[in-house]
């Protein structure tokens, strides 16, 4: 067992926190304004590597591994959980290309999307669907050689950029489940206006309308009826970009608070001196520091599952419900307790405390509730 960083983790994280810190950071109040990561952000991404950091180099990746993904993704989302979320769904549209996609299939999108001209997409959830594909109502007709897709689909990251989505359906015939590669923009694909978030801004969702969409039948992922595998595999590759989001703002709390108790001074001394303050900058290192060895965790067991070749995801899935739903939760106690350190100055835009307090509150509500997470976690023990 060995703690360390090896010498090309650390130069991947150090040049993911000098990226964030002298290109995203400048660009953090456009962002937060727009809702819009400028393509600088996504040019820098790519030029190092990063949007195909764990993919195979036959598609231009990095097969760097989900460890340096994590080391990666943690230091973007210390500075900004929207441009981290993108990075985020990006690679998660990638992952389940790479897990489940056909050689042809493979060969088409990944060397696009390892280079960031393409951009996937995550599409299962919709207006009356919680966590159940039982409830889905888009549904895919085969038409000959096509594929008919109808349906509407809510809360979608990085919606509005070219590239593949991966969509989930009913499959119409059969009443089975089933997902499709989808060309965003294609005849019949169009989108509501953005969702306004209380936070992450950068990562825009939509809705995405499918009206009479065709696709070619050789775009199934997988085995028809096997969508709900493609779905929770894909889902737990996508909590581990997740818990990385929570464990940079965790990261984010734990280094404005020290920043904060160091400068401000209370008659004279730095409130650092006061016990109180002192106290609750222990309790963000013990969160900081155990969120992190499970994030980091969570990236090598990704790497042994895939060389295992998936045959036994199940407890893959659990450890990252369990990562994700304390990651998550973490992320919201660290900001709360920054932000008590901050006192009344947390309270402006003046200080950062205030943007990673909204951020973290996201984290336990998406990809999964915490609650819903913890039951994965407890079924897999106790059956």
């Amino acid at each position: 067992m060995d703690f360390k960083l090896s010498k090309e983790q650390e130069l991947i994280q150090k040049a993911a926190r000098e990226f964030a810190a002298n290109v995203i950071l400048p660009l953090g109040k456009k962002i937060e304004q727009d809702d819009k990561i400028p393509q600088e952000i996504w040019d820098g991404l790519a030029e190092l590597g990063f949007l195909g950091l764990p993919f195979e180099e036959e598609f231009g990746g990095g097969e760097a591994g989900y460890e340096n993904y994590v080391l990666a993704q943690e230091q973007i989302s210390r500075v900004s959980s929207g441009v981290g979320t993108a990075f985020s769904v990006h690679i998660m549209g990638s992952d389940v290309l790479a897990l489940f996609g056909s050689r042809e299939q493979q060969k088409h999108y990944l060397p696009k999307t390892c280079k960031g001209e393409l951009k996937p997409s995550f599409a299962f959830t919709e207006p009356g669907t919680g966590s159940d594909p039982k409830q889905l109502v888009t549904t895919a007709a085969r038409d000959g050689e096509y594929v008919v897709i109808n349906g509407v689909k809510r809360f979608i990251t990085n919606a509005g950029y070219e590239g593949p989505m991966v969509v989930f359906c009913k499959d119409a015939d059969t009443g089975g489940f089933s997902a499709y590669i989808v060309d965003k923009f294609c005849p019949g694909y169009s989108l509501s206006k953005p969702w306004e978030k209380i936070g992450s801004h950068g990562s825009p969702i939509f809705d995405v309308y499918f009206k009479d969409v065709r696709v070619p039948a050789s775009n199934l992922l997988g085995e028809p009826g096997k969508g709900f595998d493609i779905l929770l595999l894909g889902i737990a590759f996508g909590k581990i970009g997740t818990s990385a989001i929570a464990l940079g703002g965790i990261l984010a709390a734990y280094e404005e608070a020290v920043k904060y108790a160091k400068e401000k001074l209370h008659r004279g001394k730095p409130i650092a001196k006061f016990q109180a303050i002192q106290l609750k900058i222990g309790h963000l290192a013990a969160k900081y520091y155990s969120t992190r060895w499970m994030c980091y965790r969570l990236g090598t067991l990704a790497n042994d599952i895939l060389g295992k070749s998936i045959q036994n995801p199940e407890q893959f899935q659990a450890e990252a419900a369990l990562v994700k739903s304390y990651a998550s939760d973490t992320a919201v106690e660290a900001a709360k307790l920054s932000m008590d350190v901050h006192a009344s100055y947390g309270l402006t835009k003046d200080y950062p405390i205030e943007r990673i307090y909204r951020d973290a509150i996201i984290a336990p509500q998406i990809e999964g509730v915490s609650d819903m997470q913890r039951i994965i976690w407890a079924s897999s023990v106790l059956s």
